[in-house]
């Protein structure tokens, strides 16, 4: 299992990209959150299976209908053994 930590910037607030992605993550099996930061860009942290990350990933690239990603940040990526979260959730922004 992997763990990536990702940053989205274009316009990605306000055009359901958080929705989208938790329903992406969730069709795909993966676990984690994904929130707004005030910054304007979409934060996320995902945990899984590699293959199944990279398609998350290849699709944080397109976005929501709306949206129009200008940079897609994978700012970590590591081997994990556990993981104490059980779905893919929508936090708080920050």
């Amino acid at each position: 299992m992997i763990r990536v930590h990702v940053f989205i910037s274009g316009r990605v607030q306000k055009v359901g990209f958080r929705f989208f992605a938790q329903q992406k993550a969730q069709r795909l099996g993966l676990i984690g959150w994904v929130r707004n930061r005030l910054d304007g860009r979409v934060e996320t942290e995902v945990f899984g299976e590699e293959e199944k990350i990279a398609k998350l990933l290849v699709w944080f690239h397109q976005g929501s209908p709306l949206a129009r990603v200008d940079d897609v940040e994978v700012v970590d990526r590591s081997k994990i053994k556990k993981v104490s979260l059980t779905d893919f959730q929508i936090k708080a922004t920050k």
